[in-house]
C-alpha cells in the first residue's frame, strides 16, 4: 500500500510543471527539491548520505542565487568553499527563477547514484520553459555553476570512504551487532572522515559517555532498557503514530515468507527539509529567501549527522533490541525496526534539534504547522505549534519506537541544538538575508 501510495505521489508532482495556473517560483523551488527527495528514496539513500546530497544541492542553488541578488556567499565560511566565480557576459540575459532550480536538478543528477532519473524532470522543467529565449544561455550559465560546486564535492573525502579499513564488529554484549530482519552490515563506519562545512570538528560539541553497559537490575543502564521495553508494552496508540510517524527509516525491510522487501522511506533529513519547504510557503517567502533557508538547513543537517556518526561508531553500543531479548523477553521486537547503525545518540534527537534551532532564528519560536511529509507513504498529518515542539516529538519517539535509550535521546538533543546554535552564530550574517531580503 505506501508503495502505491509513493508512485500516486510521483506521478501528480510531475503534472505540476504543466500545471495552471503557473506555480510560483518558490512552489517551484519547493516542487524541484521534492524531485529530487524522490530520487534518494528510490536510492535507499542513508541519514548520513541524503543529509550530504541535500548540503550540496541546495549549496549550488544559493549561490547561483547569489550571483542576481546582493545576498552573502559561503565563499570563506564554509570549510574549503572558495565561491562560484562567472563572467557578467555569460551571466547577462538569463534568468534567475529557472538558473535556481535548473541548479538544484543539474546538480542531484551529477551527485544521485540514479541522476538519470533527475535528468528526466531536469528536461520537463526545461520543456516548460521552452518559451523562454534565456533558456539555453542559463542553461549554460548552470553547467559552469554546477561544474565548479562539483570540484567543492571532490575535495569532501567522500570517494575515499570504499577504501577505508573494513568494519569489525567489537566483542562483548554491550557493543552493537547486526539486527533482524535483514541483518545489515553497519552503514558508514568512517563517515566521520569527511570534511565538515561549519563546524571546525566533528568532535567540537562531543556528548557525554553514555550511560556504562551493565545489566544488574538496580543499574542505571538496565533501568533505561527497561524504560523502553515498559513503553512499549504499554501499546499506548498516540505514543505509537509518534514512532511511526518520525521512523524515517531508508532501510526498512518487510518480510513474506522466505522474501524480503525494502520499504522505501525518506530520511530524517528528508522530513525536515519538507518541514522547511513547508515553513517557506506559510510564510509566503521569495524564492532567494527560500533557496537560502533551505541551504542553511541542509547544511546545517549535514554537520550534525557528521557529529552524530562521530559519536555512534565511538561508543558503539548496542541497541535494546539484543539487550531485552537476552535479559527479559527472547520473543520481543521494537515497534520500530532496528536500523543498521549503533545507538548513541539518537541521529533523529541531533538532526531534529539542529534542524529547529535553525528554523527557529529565522521563524521565531510560534509558528505553527501541519506537517505532512508523510501524507505519501500512508501517514496522517500532524500539527506543531513550533519547530521546537516538532523535534522534541521527533527526538522522544525514537524510545516509543523501541530502538533508542533515554540518555541518547537527550545527549542528541543536547549535541543537536550546540550544532544548530553554532551555525546560528557563526552564520549571522546569511540569518539576517534569510530574514529580511525582499
Amino acid at each position: 500500500m505506501k508503495m502505491r501510495l509513493f508512485t500516486v505521489s510521483l506521478f501528480i508532482a510531475s503534472s505540476l510543471f504543466a500545471g495552471k495556473p503557473k506555480p510560483s517560483a518558490t512552489d517551484q523551488y519547493v516542487l524541484c527539491l521534492k524531485k529530487v527527495t524522490d530520487v534518494m528514496v528510490n536510492d535507499v539513500a542513508s541519514p548520513v548520505a541524503a543529509s550530504r546530497y541535500y548540503a550540496y544541492v541546495s549549496l549550488a542553488a544559493y549561490e547561483t542565487a547569489t550571483l542576481y541578488a546582493k545576498l552573502p556567499s559561503f565563499k570563506g565560511v564554509l570549510n574549503g568553499f572558495n565561491g562560484i566565480s562567472v563572467s557578467k557576459e555569460l551571466l547577462n540575459g538569463t534568468d534567475k527563477d529557472l538558473a535556481i532550480l535548473l541548479a538544484i536538478m543539474k546538480t542531484g543528477e551529477r551527485l544521485l547514484p540514479s541522476g538519470y532519473m533527475v535528468k528526466k524532470d531536469t528536461d520537463s522543467l526545461m520543456a516548460a520553459y521552452a518559451k523562454n529565449p534565456a533558456l539555453n544561455k542559463t542553461a549554460m550559465l548552470v553547467d559552469s555553476v554546477v561544474a565548479q560546486v562539483m570540484k567543492y564535492v571532490a575535495g569532501d573525502g567522500f570517494n575515499k570512504l570504499n577504501n577505508m579499513p573494513r568494519y569489525i564488529l567489537r566483542n562483548g554484549d554491550g557493543y552493537w551487532k547486526p539486527t533482524p530482519p535483514a541483518f545489515m552490515a553497519p552503514i558508514e563506519p568512517h563517515w566521520n572522515s569527511l570534511r565538515t562545512f561549519y563546524l571546525d570538528s566533528v568532535q567540537q560539541f562531543k556528548p557525554e559517555p553514555p550511560v556504562p553497559y551493565d545489566t544488574a537490575k538496580g543499574s542505571s543502564f538496565y533501568k533505561m532498557m527497561k524504560q523502553v521495553y515498559d513503553v512499549d508494552r504499554e501499546r499506548d496508540p498516540n505514543k505509537q503514530e509518534i514512532a511511526s510517524f518520525w521512523d524515517c527509516n531508508p532501510f526498512a525491510v518487510q518480510q513474506i515468507g522466505h522474501v524480503e522487501f525494502g520499504l522505501k522511506k525518506i530520511s530524517p533529513g528528508g522530513h525536515w527539509v519538507g518541514i522547511t519547504g513547508i515553513a517557506c510557503r506559510l510564510r509566503k517567502l521569495n524564492i532567494e529567501q527560500t533557496v537560502l533557508v533551505h541551504a542553511l538547513v541542509s547544511i546545517g543537517l549535514a554537520d550534525a549527522f557528521m557529529a552524530c556518526w562521530d559519536e555512534k561508531y565511538r561508543s558503539n553500543r548496542v541497541r535494546p533490541e539484543h539487550v531485552i531479548q537476552r535479559l527479559i523477553d527472547p520473543a520481543w521486537k521494537p515497534l520500530l525496526q532496528t536500523p543498521p547503525f549503533p545507538e548513541y545518540v539518537s541521529g533523529h534527537s541531533v538532526a531534529s534539534n539542529a534542524a529547529a534551532v535553525i528554523l527557529t532564528a529565522i521563524f521565531g519560536d510560534s509558528l505553527a504547522f501541519n506537517d505532512n511529509t508523510e501524507m505519501e507513504f500512508g501517514l496522517k498529518a500532524r500539527k506543531f505549534s513550533s519547530f521546537n515542539a516538532a523535534a522534541a516529538e521527533a527526538s522522544i519517539s525514537r524510545m516509543y519506537g523501541g530502538i533508542h535509550y533515554m540518555d541518547a535521546i537527550d545527549q542528541g538533543v543536547w549535541q543537536g541544538r550546540q550544532v544548530g546554535q553554532f551555525m546560528v552564530n557563526k552564520m549571522a550574517v546569511h540569518y539576517g538575508a534569510a530574514k529580511n531580503s525582499k
